[in-house]
């Protein structure tokens, strides 16, 4: 089933980057469909000129940080100007160390869309060959190989971003239709040239946060869709528990009136509605446990994390990030610290907790669904034979092993910081770590909360698939097209993954919203 990514956004031609309005649903669009994109005429002047003023520094050999000089403790080492091409050929060089496995063309992919997008704002002196070049690679699917280990998120992400720079010179390596070439050949294959890089050009390319921002963005898009499907999970947990539903009014939300609670909520009334299994307070007891009745509380707060690290990454995609930025209207070149990643590790560790809790309220409810002392009625382990069969009862091992997983995971990158360049540098954000576990941490609620649908498919069996709501049915008609009834013991590990994986590509999310309308 093709289905749209979250956020991403509907398109009939071009992309215009100017370096202040990329959106998450423009950059989902272009990461994953492929979208192409053009700079727009008023970046094009503004880099132009900028440009112009690097070079009027270059002749006046005036003191600029990496344009006339060397790079961290070696700011002070003056640099010529017939040296200004080997030293940037140096810097990107000597700086392409990262180590670990590649990343994923979609991450790589929205990468080079906001280190083209940070160039466009006209602050970073690069030439507009050299911008075009790294446009004309993201169109036509030139995708540098870029270790995912090795950043400090402090001057930026440096070493990861090294590799991209050197496929524009022509070195490195890249995938191009699939095949991973020399960087040299990715660009022949295209029709594309290297260019040499000039002075500040190489500093211009690699001082920035957007590896980060990159990983943490694509990671949000697949959080938020998760979230929103842990809603329709869990309200079909609740009707084969007999969840009491008064917990879920909107009067009682409103009382504690944060929006994302009470959105939650909504979406588990329009949920349920028409459920002939969920039961109202006193019908059966009067209170549910709180994996079920705190539901609205639990996953709004984690939709108030998710808010917040969606202000930030509005706020980075669109950001100027490298060093020194150039001022046009001033005449002026400062030297400062916007590449330092601080903003988003702490976005990123914050998106690590919210997340990891999706996940433990979730292996809760697994809990209550396999076992018989808190079921109300159900086999033990959702067996068709207990004792000769186990049913689901290592499935919920598997989640309490993920969910335990995540609280390793979830410890803050951002607390810790270690010095670097001879203490020049010696405060870093280590934001890149960050996004890289909050993507695995996501990954894992990905498979927890297919758990949690793959129980949940087994306990509508034993009360009745026809009783389920409209919405809640088709969840289940789409999970028994992935897994049938676990009728006998056999080997889930393969379905745990399918099911996960149509999770995070929206699948399920995109089923029920069919029935249900659009989720909040």
């Amino acid at each position: 089933m093709a289905v749209k990514h979250l956020h991403q956004e509907e398109h009939t031609g071009p992309i215009t980057l100017d370096g202040g309005q990329l959106t998450l649903g423009q950059l989902a669009t272009i990461a994953y469909d492929y979208a192409p994109v053009v700079l727009a005429s008023d970046a094009v002047q503004r880099v132009t000129r900028c440009r112009e003023m690097v070079e009027e520094f270059v002749d006046a050999n005036k003191v600029v940080y990496g344009v006339t000089t060397g790079f961290g403790k070696f700011s002070d080492v003056m640099i010529s100007p017939e040296d200004s091409a080997e030293l940037q050929a140096n810097l990107i060089r000597s700086h392409a160390c990262a180590v670990g496995s590649s990343l994923p063309e979609a991450a790589v992919r929205t990468i080079m869309l906001l280190r083209a997008n940070a160039l466009a704002k006209g602050f970073s002196g690069i030439r507009l060959e050299t911008l075009q070049l790294l446009i004309d690679c993201l169109n036509r699917g030139v995708h540098p190989v870029i270790p995912e280990q090795g950043s400090l998120g402090a001057s930026g992400d440096l070493a990861p971003l090294s590799h991209l720079a050197l496929v524009l010179m022509g070195e490195g390596e890249a995938v191009y239709h699939g095949t991973r070439l020399s960087g040299h050949d990715a660009l022949a294959s295209a029709g594309l040239k290297p260019v040499q890089l000039q002075a500040k050009e190489g500093l211009s390319l690699i001082n920035g946060t957007q590896i980060m921002t990159a990983i943490g963005a694509l990671t949000y898009v697949h959080a938020l869709r998760l979230a929103k499907t842990a809603d329709a999970i869990a309200a079909l947990t609740v009707e084969c528990l007999h969840g009491i539903t008064d917990a879920f009014a909107d009067e009682l939300q409103r009382v504690r009136p944060y929006p994302e609670q009470i959105g939650v909520a909504a979406n588990l009334r329009t949920l349920l509605s028409g459920s002939r299994l969920t039961t109202k307070q006193g019908d059966i007891r009067v209170q549910d446990a709180y994996s079920l009745r705190c539901l609205p509380q639990v996953h709004g707060a984690s939709r108030q994390v998710l808010a917040y690290v969606e202000d930030k990454l509005n706020v980075e995609m669109n950001a100027a990030t490298d060093n020194p930025l150039l001022f046009l209207e001033q005449g002026t070149v400062i030297s400062g610290g916007n590449f330092h990643g601080q903003p988003m590790a702490f976005a990123m560790d914050f998106l690590k907790i919210g997340m990891s809790e999706l996940a433990n309220i979730a292996e809760r409810r697994t809990e209550r669904l396999v076992n018989p002392a808190l079921s109300g009625g159900l086999p033990a382990f959702l067996s068709h034979q207990p004792g000769m069969a186990s049913g689901m009862m290592i499935p919920q091992y598997v989640s309490a092993s993920l969910v335990s997983e995540n609280k390793v995971l979830a410890h803050p990158a951002s607390v810790d910081s270690i010095p670097s360049s001879a203490n020049q540098e010696d405060h870093v954000s280590m934001g890149t770590t960050a996004a890289r576990h909050a993507a695995q941490v996501v990954d894992n609620v990905s498979k927890v909360l297919a758990i949690e649908l793959i129980c949940a498919a087994e306990a509508a069996e034993f009360r009745g698939a026809e009783k389920l709501a409209p919405s809640t049915r088709a969840l289940f008609d789409l999970v028994r097209k992935l897994v049938p009834p676990v009728t006998t013991d056999r080997s889930l590990s393969k379905e745990i993954e399918e099911v996960a994986s149509a999770l995070s590509r929206g699948e399920f999310l995109h089923a029920v919203e069919e029935v249900a309308g659009r989720l909040y």
